[in-house]
């Protein structure tokens, strides 16, 4: 048995791409991707923002490249995969971050246009971009998928509570149960594939998209937040961070197939 090192946490000579990259959680782990020494592909479908992250990247000693991706679109994830591996040759760390939200009406009242289009990001690009990945990570026999799930994926929410809807839940949950299955299909191959479930963490763009509140509303549903929260608090983006990093080393090598709560325990009622 080796023995227990902080080298297991390091991603030198490891390739990452991370979809929505360009802001909030993705600007998150593709900056945490880059301090733990992975080069990291910033993926966004605005560009601008995808190249912003990767220069805070490398204005940190890191190495980071960007690409514009649609990952409702094949062409484009199949754009995107392709230009990695001609560029570095591999692919060992897939973050699925990139996800959307809809105004958050009742199932009743919801759109279906508002419903595909956010099954189309959330769950969909989640299934294209780890579709196009498995052959060069088969080939590699390695490789970590990282799917981003919510604690809306794993039970109904209250829908007086937040700008959480029936389609964003849908589509988590999905991710959810597919990271289960890629992990079965594919660990005798070398790849792991995890989730985390993100509780209430502020600094996203999702809820703004959702329902526009007045700062009246939103303190109040703040306070409702803490409330149900065991560590009474909504979480930063920053604290996942380390979560991120521990599932793409090798410190998680044999961790696969898990959904994990970062929530600060409201999963735990």
């Amino acid at each position: 048995m080796s023995q227990f090192t902080l080298d297991l946490f390091r991603l030198d000579g490891k390739v990452a791409i991370v979809t929505g990259a360009g802001s909030g959680l993705g600007n998150v782990f593709a900056r945490a991707l880059g301090t733990a020494g992975a080069t990291v592909v910033s993926a966004d479908i605005d560009p601008a923002s995808a190249e912003e992250t990767a220069e805070q990247i490398r204005e940190a000693g890191g190495k980071a490249s960007s690409m514009i991706n649609d990952v409702s679109q094949p062409e484009s994830v199949s754009s995107m995969v392709s230009e990695t591996i001609k560029q570095y040759g591999q692919i060992d760390i897939l973050v699925n971050n990139a996800g959307i939200a809809s105004p958050a009406h009742r199932v009743h009242e919801m759109l279906v246009e508002d419903w595909d289009r956010v099954n189309a990001i959330n769950s969909n690009g989640v299934f294209l971009c780890t579709k196009a990945v498995l052959p060069q990570m088969m080939e590699q026999r390695s490789g970590s998928i990282i799917n981003i799930s919510s604690v809306a994926g794993l039970g109904g929410v209250a829908h007086d509570l937040s700008a959480i809807a029936a389609n964003y839940s849908a589509s988590k949950g999905a991710v959810a149960n597919l990271t289960k299955q890629i992990a079965v299909e594919y660990g005798a191959e070398g790849i792991r594939c995890n989730a985390i479930a993100p509780g209430w963490h502020l600094g996203t763009q999702l809820g703004k998209e959702a329902l526009p509140l007045s700062d009246l509303e939103i303190n109040a549903m703040i306070t409702k937040l803490h409330d149900l929260t065991p560590l009474n608090r909504t979480g930063d983006p920053e604290e996942l961070a380390g979560l991120l990093v521990y599932l793409a080393s090798d410190a998680a090598s044999f961790m696969t197939g898990q959904v994990i709560a970062h929530d600060g325990g409201w999963t735990a009622w």
